[in-house]
């Protein structure tokens, strides 16, 4: 795989700037609390940034309005088009709204109906399809009959110059952090993240975490190629990309040391912590960090000074219960 350029120190810089009235610098907390006895890893140190806090709700937010910055006239008065299972639907229509942008968003039938109408409450035309792979399906259809501008979730510049601010962001008010453990859909977050946060800190260790049971990005390392999944199976609705794509997955190859697994009952039991710990609603992805380093991390974060981020949660208290239940 040819590598691509990754954006430098002052290209990320005047991004932060760029959006820095319209984002949050979302806050980082150290899990020190007597209340995660038992629960952490013996490391140095553990620290979360709460992503979750952001516009929109999720991480998403900083790279989708970089993405509408780069669409000219004639696409900005067509309009954007999305597939997602969420988190970047929601960060799209909001960031469509606030632009005066027309936004389709093509999202599976299946998602919390909150992300659903909370994309229609912005102003957003939602298509409903079967699954992920679905969706993507429309969103090349309405390009194809609309012309509209794609913003992909996570294959292109704009989201991972995006996940690079948040990851300079971190570097900057957890500077102690050398391993980072970063949730993986389809790898613009780990990317850019990884990235943002070796421009200040070269030596530290970036690991990916993904479902078992939608693992793209572990396999497409691993074959030094992008793999589509033949099918997908988590509880994780955010981390189900069907397939890794060129330009993520170029990043990736150079940014993230090694690749972990993750079960739906580990991240229930992240979720589970989250709630009872922080009193956060936590969906899956939010949680997948946490569950990593509880648990197939556990053993090897002696002495560490690590970094997880809690990316987005999007998730209504029916469909958490639903969850947690299995």
């Amino acid at each position: 795989m040819t590598d691509v350029s990754l954006p430098t120190f002052d290209e990320i810089a005047a991004a932060a700037a760029d959006i820095a009235a319209e984002t949050i610098r979302t806050p980082v907390l150290s899990l020190t609390s007597d209340r995660w006895r038992g629960i952490l890893p013996d490391a140095a140190s553990i620290t979360v940034k709460l992503e979750l806090f952001q516009q929109a709700g999720s991480f998403k937010a900083r790279g989708v309005l970089l993405g509408l910055r780069r669409l000219d006239a004639v696409q900005r008065r067509v309009g954007v088009v999305a597939a997602s299972g969420g988190n970047h639907a929601l960060a799209v229509s909001w960031a469509a709204q606030a632009a005066g942008v027309s936004a389709r968003i093509a999202m599976p039938s299946t998602v919390d109906p909150l992300r659903i109408e909370g994309c229609r409450a912005m102003g957003a035309e939602v298509t409903l399809c079967d699954d992920m792979p679905a969706a993507f399906a429309e969103m090349d259809r309405v390009v194809a009959q609309e012309g509209r501008a794609i913003l992909h979730p996570f294959d292109g510049a704009h989201m991972t110059l995006g996940a690079a601010v948040c990851g300079a962001e971190y570097a900057a008010q957890a500077p102690q952090i050398d391993t980072l453990v970063v949730p993986v859909g389809g790898g613009g977050l780990i990317g850019g993240l990884g990235h943002g946060f070796k421009l200040a800190n070269p030596a530290v260790q970036v690991i990916g975490v993904e479902p078992t049971g939608a693992d793209s990005m572990t396999r497409s390392l691993a074959a030094g190629h992008p793999v589509a999944l033949d099918k997908i199976a988590t509880i994780a609705d955010s981390l189900s990309a069907p397939k890794a794509m060129p330009y993520s997955f170029a990043v990736a190859q150079q940014v993230v040391d090694r690749m972990v697994h993750v079960t739906d009952a580990q991240m229930r039991a992240g979720m589970g912590h989250y709630m009872d710990v922080l009193r956060l609603l936590a969906e899956p992805a939010c949680a997948a960090s946490l569950a990593a380093i509880c648990g197939p991390l556990r053993d090897e974060l002696a002495g560490k000074h690590v970094g997880i981020i809690a990316c987005g949660s999007n998730v209504s208290v029916a469909r958490w219960q639903t969850v947690m239940a299995g």
